[in-house]
């Protein structure tokens, strides 16, 4: 079946392109849309984040905290203050905490540590449920062997919640250990936390504050029944190849990292329910998937600078199957060994990620500096360069920074740097 019939019929296997591949995962991640006009409400920013299922965090905090990010590759220019009412962060000791009730988010391991809307919650449960065996092994070794710790720390909890890891016990160097600066009461918490015991109330200054399940989540999530294992992970599925458009298993495991032996089997079942529809693309070695229905329109026409972490392209080699561009994250790589430098973003203009820029907010000159500027081989500098400009301006804008500054560096940075020079209002 041809997927320009749009339809897909109830077990048929379709055959894909590489470039209606491409036009199907990036209508499944919401880009290609126009940007909203006006201001964006806290209504359009829950719409933005079922749009991707999740928002994963990461502490980096160079250009700006990641889970920012893909909602302004989508939505364009918004106010990060709504978004931190949603997750409940803040920058100061009166935190921008949202009533119980009204938490549209909560913090758990999704895609890593992640922001999710709270209704995902019971579908984790099982992953809470197992704790002893899926947690880091400090963690599991010190729940087998000192459980008294675990319930001091959870009394703890209770009585002076919410409560920061650094309340509990100052930290003790291990060199040997993984979590070297981590106090035994550190890990503790953090083994609490994965098994659902203790939740994240809030963050300050991205340090997370922890209290009981029953003071932060809404009393319908709490209430709501725990699906048994294999539904909750059928689902989860399902949510992800909502996201991706068309995904290989590894692909559809990857989005909630659920454990590979179960993934395939819920993946074998949704088919066998007519839920899943298996797909052939033109270059992939492995079996793919769509949901069953009806595909989205494909996407040719996109503009948007994304985030390392942005459901997009976290997962390497998709990325590098579905776009043909080979995305490293080089945070942790010596300076001397970076080829395009540390917080790297790719540019999506098209149907194609065309070139890939270091950025950096100078916050104290109010600039945001293009350290290096990168074309894609078999890109026009020319064409890419005053689209890319023009998004550049529009991200110094929302980051309140007054005017972008780009470096020599990268076979894209003389064309850019005329380009964004060129005084001109940034298009949505």
């Amino acid at each position: 079946m041809s997927a320009r019939t749009r339809t897909v019929g109830v077990g048929a296997e379709i055959e894909l392109s590489t470039a209606e591949a491409r036009g199907v995962a990036l209508a499944a991640q919401r880009l290609g849309r126009p940007r909203p006009n006006g201001r964006v409400d806290a209504r359009r920013l829950r719409r933005g984040i079922d749009d991707v299922g999740l928002l994963q965090l990461d502490s980096v905090n160079v250009l700006c905290r990641a889970h920012y990010m893909p909602l302004f590759s989508r939505l364009g220019p918004y106010s990060q203050t709504i978004l931190d009412r949603l997750a409940s962060h803040a920058d100061d000791a009166g935190p921008a905490r949202a009533g119980r009730e009204d938490r549209s988010l909560f913090e758990y391991w999704g895609h890593e540590a992640s922001l999710l809307p709270v209704e995902t919650q019971p579908l984790l449960r099982w992953r809470m449920a197992r704790a002893e065996k899926l947690t880091e092994k400090p963690a599991r070794l010190l729940a087998a062997e000192k459980p008294e710790l675990l319930q001091s720390v959870l009394r703890t909890v209770r009585e002076r919640g919410p409560i920061r890891a650094a309340e509990l016990a100052a930290p003790v160097r291990k060199p040997k250990n993984p979590w070297y600066n981590w106090s035994e009461a550190k890990i503790a918490l953090d083994y609490l936390f994965f098994a659902g015991l203790v939740c994240v109330d809030h963050r300050v200054r991205f340090e997370r504050r922890y209290d009981l399940p029953e003071r932060v989540l809404p009393e319908a999530v709490l209430d709501a029944p725990t699906p048994p294992e294999d539904e909750a992970q059928r689902q989860l599925l399902l949510i992800a190849a909502a996201r991706l458009g068309v995904a290989t298993e590894p692909d559809l495991g990857d989005y909630f990292c659920l454990p590979r032996k179960e993934s395939k089997a819920r993946l074998a079942e949704l088919v066998e329910a007519g839920l899943l529809n298996p797909a052939r693309v033109e270059g992939w070695n492995a079996p793919a998937y769509v949901t069953a229905g009806r595909l989205p329109t494909l996407v040719r026409e996109a503009r948007a600078l994304l985030a390392p972490f942005d459901s997009l392209v976290w997962s390497r080699s998709r990325t590098e199957r579905i776009f043909g561009f080979r995305h490293r994250i080089e945070l942790y790589t010596p300076a001397a060994k970076r080829v395009h430098g540390y917080y790297v973003l790719p540019f999506l203009l098209g149907d194609g990620l065309v070139a890939r820029i270091d950025v950096k907010s100078d916050r104290g000159a109010g600039v945001l500096r293009v350290l290096g500027a990168f074309a894609e081989p078999g890109a026009d500098p020319g064409a890419v360069a005053p689209e890319l400009a023009d998004e550049l301006r529009l991200l110094a804008r929302w980051l309140d920074l007054a005017h972008v500054s780009v470096a020599r560096k990268g076979d894209l940075a003389g064309k850019l740097t005329k380009a964004v020079t060129t005084t001109q209002e940034p298009r949505y």
